[in-house]
Formats: C-alpha cells, structure tokens, sequence
C-alpha cells in the first residue's frame, strides 16, 4: 500500500473519530441507540495503524468491527484495500460495495449502502485524476446522497436527519481525499453544509428497544460452518462477514445468554462484546437539550461515555497501545487493558494526532455557540498548547474558552461533571466559566497505587526505587497537581489507605459538609464496594458518592489495584 493512500486512510479515520458525537446524536436507524459515531470509531480506527500486510489490516478490521454500520463499513473497507492509489479508486469501490452487500440479508435504501452505491457510481463518471477539481466534484456529490437519505426511510424523515452511517462515510472521505489529493477548498464545515439535517426535530419521540447488540468472532474448521447452517434465526438486523478461518456475526436479540450458549456450540469464539440497547435508547432519549455552555474535557480525566452522554459533554480520547493494536480509551475494555498488564504485555498511551484533535475543535465550534475546555494539565500532555494555537488561527470570535486545568484523572473528571451539572442549571455562561475555575482550587484527589513497578515502566519513577518499594511492600499515595504528580504519602497496608484518604477528606470538607465524592476503581471494584465505600458513606453522610472507574490513561501508568478518591465541596 503507497504511504500516501495509508495517510488518506489514517485522515478518513480520525475524522470519524473526531466528529462521532454527532454521529450518535442522529442515530436513530435502524435504532435510536446512539451509538453509530462510536461504532464506526472503533471500527475503522485499524486504518490508523501500521501494519505489514493488506490481510493484517483486514483481519484485524474484522475483528474491530462493531454494530450494524461498523460491520458493514469494516466489510466495505475489506474490499477498498484492494487500491493502492487514485487511478484504482473506481474498481476499488466496487468490490468493497459488493462485500458491503453481501455481508446484509435485507439491504435498505437510505443507509450506508446507498451511500456505497453512489460512491462507485460518481467515481465511474468522473474518471480519477491527480487535481483538487476532481476530488471536490466527488465530495460534493456524496454530500448531496447524504442529504437525501433523510427522505428515503420513515424513521429518518420523522426525525428530520440524515443517516448517521452514510454521513460517517461521508466525514471520512472528504477528509481522505483531502489527503489523497490535496484538495485545495479543505474539508466541508459539516454543521454549516448539513445545517438542521443534523439536529432532531424537536417533536421527534423515539422508541425504546430492550435488545441487546451484539458483536462475536468465531474461529471456524469445516465441521463448525457445518453445525452454522443458518444464523438468521438468531437475532435481528443481522450482518454476517466470512473472513476465512473466522466469521463476524453481528445481530439484535433479547437473550444475550443464549445467543452466545448458541455460538460458542458451533465453534470457539475469539471475541465478544454486548450492549443492552434498553439503556442505551433510554440514555439516547433522555440526553440534555439546553445547556448555559457546553463543556468538553479529556476523556484522560475519569468521565464515561455514559457520563458524557447524560450530561452533555464532549470527549477527547487518548489512546490505550497494546501490542500493534492502538484504541481510543474510552472504546477500550478495561479488563482487557489490565489483563495485558498483568501478563507483561506492553501497554503505553498516546495523544491523539494534532489533526484529529483540530478536528474535535471545528466540530465543537460547529455545533454549539460557545465551548468551554477543560484541558487536562499542560504539565501531562500537550493539548492545552494544541488547543491554544488552534485558537489562535481559528477562533476569532473567543468562542472557545479553553482552561488549563492542572489536574488529570479523577480530579479532572470531578471537575468536569461538577461543571457540566452547573451548566445544565443555569442560563448564565459566564456564571459557568467563574464555577469551573473556582472548583478546580477546590477539588481534590488522593490516588492509592498497589505497586510501584508501573509507574517505574513509564519513566515516573527509577526501577531500582520500585524494586525496593515494592519489596517493602510499601503502597504510595500520589495526587496530580499543576506541577505534576506530587508524592503525598506512603502507607503499608489497606486499612492504613483508607485512613489515610478519611483524614485527608475531613481537613477540606467540614463536618456534614455536602460535597462530591468519586471513587474510582482499576480492576478492583468489589474491593472498592465492599471495603472502601462503606466507610466513606459513613463518615461523610451528607456527601453525594458515585462509583467511577479510573481513566486508562492514568490506569496505564498507575496499573492495576490502583484506587483513588476526588472531592469538591457542593457550595464553592
């Protein structure tokens, strides 16, 4: 594959990641479940990778892929690989659109397929040529397929929006054939081009669905594709994918137990991963309207997709590196990241390219008037400099409001929803801005660690140090601050972490003082349920305490049982 087609790859996929929150907003096909931006993220993300072979990149697309626009986008893609530059575009997608097909029993118009179609159709009219005119051309006839899907299904004309999976497709190719060619108009303003077509008609209700989606990979011989006569009967909205030794199966069903007893009769399944649409649909329906000013933080801070869903807020993930295999944290398992951890298996963490996050700023400024970021710590990353020079060039008008916040993890996630909760309380956005910078004086957090050794593997600490402590059987107690991670004290046993975090909460909060609690957990939650929750919930009656667990940026350096407490008083 040519670098310059790996590049345009690489661009069409972090486009998608950066503008997935929109994608979710408008999914209300096949069902409002809110979820294809994030599907289709993790499906395409392999395209950023490096790896050695075409029949690499596919295996791992496949066994990527998720939901029903990620599996058909992933089966798609299987095909386009099959290009290695402009001249080949045509003939590339035909054959991805052709697998697409293949993968879906019942095709319909209006989606991702229909977007596919026309995609070959434009390409075999308009003849690849090494010039911007003709990449622009193309783009702005995907735009115009895009547009009409609103019309040809009846759930996306009552809901006034175009399909969520084909504007995926087309978010990513315009930024593709940005790279692929150098276009020179750049890429389309999404929210000025699709204007209301991206937003849900207001009188819109949607329905709820107590389905489960559901994504497996089984590891197929001869006598197991006997034994898988039919996979129909399974579920619904099914999408089946051959990929030689392996088979992808995506499908809708309600008893999640028994589709996998089914599977794993026929043949070994490799992975497997369910959603309960039931909660995903009523988070869906139930997302905030109105915000005072919209608030968008690093997902390194402790906040959940789900959080960010309730609440309205807009994450910026950084991404958990396992072996060749690089995902977005917040798309990423946890167990599996700890697993690895514990097996020795390399794990580090990266920013997100500058592109990609450039991206999250236009689509932020795009869709809402004002935007305030609440960066992680310029002494962990580079994002708030990032964040600032984008500024600099594109924000004339001061509409993105961007805080160096010096916390990370749980203190930035704190902060986060502190701020977020305010927002949606008030109609005064200056009110917003004056609560954040105030809370982030204010909140606090305590982070206990079971070794030493992870730390010591990220360069935070010298090996021999970790040896020692860990011989020692000494457990530190560390806190981020504006200046870095700040050393508050060692202690040598459980029930000594616990006495610790109560004393360090009753000097800042006053006795039946109301505040917010997080406490997070890595791979330990029952240890947190059981013998830490308790104990807080007792000697702070008047606290609000959530369970949370701790951002895999900050679990990938502090490893597993890893625990840590963050508070902020009620009333600052």
């Amino acid at each position: 594959m040519k670098p310059d087609f790996k590049k345009a790859l690489a661009a069409g996929a972090e486009r998608v990641a950066a503008w997935a929150d929109l994608l979710d907003s408008i999914n209300v096909f096949p069902v409002a479940d809110g979820d294809t931006g994030r599907n289709m993220a993790i499906s395409l993300n392999p395209l950023k990778d490096d790896y050695e072979s075409r029949d690499e990149l596919v295996r791992e697309l496949l066994l990527s892929a998720r939901g029903n626009s990620g599996n058909i986008s992933a089966q798609f893609f299987s095909g386009f690989l099959t290009g290695e530059g402009v001249d080949s575009l045509p003939k590339a997608a035909e054959t991805g659109r052709d697998m697409a097909y293949q993968s879906v029993p019942e095709p319909k118009p209006g989606t991702i397929l229909t977007f596919f179609d026309g995609f070959v159709e434009v390409l075999q009219e308009r003849k690849p040529r090494e010039d911007s005119h003709w990449e622009s051309v193309i783009i702005d006839r995907l735009e115009q397929i895009v547009r009409e899907t609103v019309s040809q299904l009846p759930q996306l004309s009552q809901a006034g929006v175009v399909d969520a999976g084909a504007l995926g497709m087309f978010i990513f190719f315009d930024g593709f054939f940005n790279v692929l060619v150098g276009g020179n108009g750049g890429m389309r303003p999404i929210a000025e081009r699709f204007e209301n077509l991206i937003r849900l008609d207001p009188s819109w209700q949607g329905e709820s669905d107590s389905r489960y989606c559901i994504d497996a990979v089984l590891e197929m011989d001869d006598a197991s594709r006997e034994r898988l006569q039919s996979i129909s009967d399974l579920g619904e909205e099914v999408v089946a994918i051959n990929g030689g030794e392996y088979l992808k199966v995506h499908l809708h069903a309600s008893d999640v137990g028994e589709v996998r007893r089914k599977l794993e009769g026929v043949a070994n399944l490799v992975r497997w991963t369910s959603d309960d649409m039931g909660e995903q649909t009523q988070d869906f329906l139930n997302a905030p309207k109105q915000q005072a000013l919209h608030v968008a933080t690093d997902a390194a801070g402790s906040v959940t997709r789900a959080d960010a869903r309730r609440l309205g807020i807009t994450l910026l993930d950084s991404y958990i590196t396992i072996g060749k295999r690089s995902v977005p944290e917040t798309h990423l398992e946890p167990s599996e990241m700890y697993s690895a951890m514990q097996e020795g298996r390399a794990v580090s963490t990266c920013q997100a390219s500058v592109f990609e996050r450039h991206q999250h700023y236009q689509h932020m400024l795009g869709l809402y008037p004002r935007v305030l970021y609440l960066c992680v710590g310029s002494v962990f990353t580079g994002n708030y400099r990032t964040a600032m020079d984008w500024k600099a060039t594109n924000d004339p008008e001061d509409r993105l409001i961007v805080i160096d916040t010096g916390a990370a993890s749980g203190r930035l996630g704190l902060l986060a929803l502190a701020t977020a909760r305010f927002s949606l309380e008030t109609d005064d956005a200056e009110a917003v801005i004056a609560y954040a910078r105030c809370a982030e004086k204010r909140c606090e957090e305590y982070i206990f660690l079971e070794k030493l050794q992870y730390l010591a593997a990220g360069g935070r600490l010298s090996k021999g140090s970790a040896f020692f402590g860990d011989v020692l059987r000494m457990k530190p107690v560390v806190t981020p601050l504006a200046e870095g991670v700040i050393k508050a004290g060692v202690v040598r046993s459980n029930a000594q972490q616990i006495r610790f975090a109560v004393d360090k909460m009753e000097r800042s909060l006053q006795p039946d003082e109301p505040a917010l609690v997080m406490l997070e957990y890595s791979d330990n939650i029952e240890r947190v349920k059981s013998e830490i929750l308790g104990e807080i919930q007792r000697r702070f009656p008047a606290c609000e305490i959530f369970l949370q667990p701790i951002s895999l940026t900050s679990g990938a350096h502090m490893g597993p049982g890893t625990w840590a407490v963050s508070f902020l008083p009620k009333r600052i």
